[in-house]
């Protein structure tokens, strides 16, 4: 009789334990996920930050922030992403800088000490200056540089950020010499350009757009093989003459180390999120293009664009060593 009591009281524990665990399971989350963004509030990291923050809570059915880590383009929030907790309530957007910092010096991890699951964004930098700017064509604005090496200043998000190899790269292939100012991100940079302090930025047209609505700036062209279906009238630097391609690109990871299951549930919704018509107009409305890739896609996109980006720096003198 004590055998079968045992035997009965195994059986229940066993069963509890599964019901437990498969509780914990779909428990998760129970509260408020966060997304560090390595760039200030208003710029497009940002945008698409909160924007697929947004449309994921439907997903999960709890809260989603975004906590803006800025600082030494993009360092202080890519390290952020690094050491975040590995209970799954923290998450990261990861930008183009996460492989150039590496070569940079900045930082001492690369992409491959995170976990990328989902590529979201891609998106060519733009050259625009101030709506009375006396230059309306990438023409104008580069004779003019040609012919008075350093009056121009160009705004960026930080010393060695995507924004800053994009003028770098214009200077090379132009053969002129900018000032360059930098910033916490892309948002500043655009307000100080819209308030008349500096004369350009090259920053992606998404970021520009609302000074652009409002007539603030203007915008002379994009670093791209095609004009952007967002700015149609907008030429390419190509088409003035100029070989210069530059994009940005933003995506989603989480720290090593998160527990498969949880893991496997935030992959899951957040590639859910992204494929939900609401996110779609939501880029639209941001006049950001959607770019999806993902798992063993996206790293290995990650893997070409590092070495890509490292032969950059180096020809522009930006490499560490």
């Amino acid at each position: 009789m004590k055998r079968i009591i045992l035997i009965a009281v195994i059986g229940l524990l066993v069963v509890s334990m599964a019901f437990a665990g498969g509780r914990r399971d779909r428990e998760f989350p129970s509260r408020t996920i966060t997304i560090i963004c390595p760039f200030a509030a208003g710029g497009g990291t940002d945008a698409i930050a909160r924007a697929i923050g947004a449309v994921a809570e439907g997903e999960f059915g709890v809260s989603i922030v975004v906590d803006n880590r800025t600082g030494a383009a993009g360092a202080v929030g890519h390290t952020a992403i690094m050491h975040a907790p590995t209970d799954g309530y923290t998450i990261g957007i990861i930008t183009w800088e996460l492989n150039s910092l590496p070569t940079t010096g900045a930082i001492a991890f690369t992409y491959a000490d995170m976990d990328p699951f989902l590529l979201l964004n891609m998106e060519a930098a733009a050259l625009t200056v101030h709506a009375n700017s006396p230059f309306h064509t990438i023409a104008d604005f580069v004779a003019h540089a040609r012919a008075n090496p350093g009056s121009l200043s160009v705004g960026n998000s930080g010393p060695g950020a995507v924004w800053h190899v994009a003028a770098g790269l214009l200077e090379i292939e132009a053969g002129i010499q900018l000032t360059h100012v930098p910033f916490d991100g892309a948002a500043p940079a655009v307000t100080s350009l819209a308030g008349g302090h500096i004369d350009a930025v090259t920053v992606s047209l998404a970021e520009v757009r609302a000074q652009v609505d409002a007539g603030n700036v203007r915008v002379l062209g994009v670093m791209d093989t095609r004009r952007s279906p967002m700015a149609p009238n907008v030429p390419t630097f190509q088409e003035a003459g100029f070989n210069v391609q530059m994009a940005t690109w933003r995506g989603l990871a989480l720290p090593r180390g998160v527990d498969p299951a949880i893991r496997q549930r935030l992959v899951d919704g957040f590639i859910a999120a992204s494929r939900t018509p609401a996110f779609q107009q939501s880029m639209r409305n941001l006049n950001l293009e959607l770019t999806p890739m993902v798992g063993p896609e996206f790293v290995s996109f990650l893997t070409d664009n590092k070495v890509g980006i490292a032969n950059t720096l180096r020809a522009l003198g930006l490499a560490a060593n």
